[in-house]
């Protein structure tokens, strides 16, 4: 249940009171409830974005005088670009130029909402340390900021907050009511948010830290520190889901870390497994992780190790997807199951062992001397007249950067082979080096990256969201790309060789929103 109709008007007026006086009216006039931010960008209209749409406001283009204007009203700006309106929520972030003046804001309005975490409540005082995942705007600093108040006021806890951007706590000295008692301790840098988090820990005896956004190598050990200590922790982190979190090497910690082993013969068989694993590391930071879906939906991962073993594993990892429930009395939990993947068609000579011809295309070569060539090797490569017909594409170096093999290459994922010229010498070269490396998988290979592109198709389908692939060789790649092709997903490729990877996705989904990661 959001604040009063009479608070939000209140805490908006608050806001309102910083813009220039000419815009004041027509901020007036919105929804207070709706209103997400207001962006001044000079020489530009002034805009109010809405939920899915931006209001064009009145008056005339954004002038400097307007800027600082509002720079005169608020706080002093941060090392992070961010100031705000003391003991208020809201936040104002700058940009800069190349000279440092400010050239455009982004006025944020910050409310206190109750009634955030009816989703979360039964795990609140459990005493277990609880890390929160999202997408920005999906509620993540709302629901930290009533995790903080909840502990502090009605579960009777000492509660530390460690407020980098002042967004949890608010501006100025004295924090927001939002925090309820909690106590708060303001970060002078975001580069020091790790100390201050131990600091916090040493020198105040707190039961509970709440943070927001561990980002870096160092908070994330800080975080493990603290946990150590017996202190409960509850936190946010960038990204999106547990998947991203353990592909992502700097915060991969705070789940467990990640490792690669190697197997006996005997131990790989008796698991069906490759003989090089990857496996949790340690035993993770964050006994729970909330994936937030949505502002109202959450999924629940109540056993953070087990969760992890099962996502390195190619396990489906399932979880609680909470919701509060149609008629408003109280919470549906529905416990998730991975979806049967539906039979592909079969993937037959598309499997690159070593019986299988590999197809090459000879893009500006002369096809007299690749036949040539084609022939002394035998059955081992065939001819294809088009290039996006074939396992690679044989390519003179002055012709590399042809746009159509460029969009092929990046649509397929196919590899191009780059030659220094037109010989046969040079043909034959690179034709067995191809022919070596397709032949060189083992079966356990094949089945191995089969599996992982049917656990991330699934993941795909039944979520929606963007899945990243452990590196390949191009061969098996190209497998992973045409078995995602059959289900009308996108493979995107990422990275360099020999970590060069795919990522999975929705057709919708756009380029911006897909997680670039150059390995697990």
């Amino acid at each position: 249940m959001a604040g009063t109709d009479a608070s939000l008007d209140a805490e908006l007026e608050r806001l309102v009171q910083v813009l220039p006086p000419t815009l004041a009216p027509a901020v007036r006039a919105l929804d207070p409830a709706q209103l997400l931010e207001i962006v001044l960008d000079l020489g530009r209209h002034p805009e109010a974005r809405l939920p899915g749409r931006a209001i064009r406001l009145p008056g005339e283009a954004v002038s400097r005088g307007d800027l600082d204007h509002v720079l005169g009203c608020i706080g002093p700006l941060g090392g992070d670009n961010r100031g705000g309106i003391e003991r208020t929520l809201h936040r104002i972030s700058a940009i800069r130029n190349r000279r440092g003046e400010v050239v455009g804001l982004t006025l944020r309005v910050g409310r206190a909402v109750f009634g955030t975490i009816d989703t979360l409540r039964d795990l609140i005082g459990t005493g277990l340390n609880l890390l929160l995942l999202g997408r920005p705007g999906v509620g993540k600093t709302t629901k930290l900021r009533e995790l903080a108040r909840v502990l502090a006021d009605e579960v009777g806890k000492r509660v530390m907050v460690v407020d980098t951007s002042n967004e949890i706590g608010g501006d100025g000295d004295v924090p927001h009511p939002g925090i309820g008692g909690s106590r708060r301790m303001q970060v002078e840098r975001p580069d020091r948010q790790h100390a201050v988090m131990i600091e916090a820990v040493e020198n105040h005896m707190p039961e509970v830290i709440v943070i927001d956004e561990i980002g870096t190598e160092q908070e994330t050990a800080a975080a493990r520190t603290i946990a150590e200590r017996g202190v409960q922790l509850i936190a946010t982190a960038h990204g999106n889901t547990l998947e991203n979190l353990v592909l992502n090497p700097t915060l991969s910690d705070l789940v467990g870390g990640v490792q690669t082993v190697t197997l006996g013969d005997e131990e790989a068989r008796r698991r069906g497994t490759q003989k090089t694993i990857n496996e949790r590391r340690a035993p993770p930071t964050f006994d729970v992780v909330v994936e937030l879906v949505d502002r109202d939906e959450v999924l629940v991962h109540r056993d953070t190790a087990r969760a992890v073993d099962d996502l390195l594993a190619g396990r489906p990892v399932g979880g609680e997807r909470r919701r509060p429930s149609g008629d408003g009395a109280g919470i549906q939990v529905e416990q998730v199951e991975t979806p049967p993947l539906p039979p592909p068609a079969p993937l037959a000579d598309e499997l690159p062992t070593a019986e299988g011809p590999v197809r090459v295309h000879g893009w500006a070569l002369s096809r007299e001397l690749l036949q040539r060539v084609v022939r002394e090797l035998g059955s081992k490569v065939r001819l294809v007249d088009r290039p996006e017909n074939a396992d690679v594409v044989l390519v003179l170096r002055s012709r590399a950067g042809d746009a159509r093999i460029r969009r092929v290459a990046e649509r397929t994922g196919m590899p191009v082979r780059v030659l220094k010229k037109n010989s046969t010498s040079e043909m034959r070269r690179v034709l067995r080096e191809v022919t070596f490396i397709a032949g060189g998988f083992d079966p356990a290979q094949v089945r191995e990256s089969v599996n992982e592109a049917k656990h991330a198709i699934q993941r795909v389908l039944s979520e929606g969201v963007a899945v990243p692939l452990a590196p390949r060789p191009p061969r098996l790649r190209r497998l992973q790309h045409r078995l995602a092709a059959r289900y009308h997903l996108v493979a995107a490729s990422f990275g360099t060789e020999p970590t060069r990877h795919l990522v999975l996705q929705p057709s919708g989904l756009g380029e911006e929103q897909v997680e670039e990661t150059n390995g697990p």
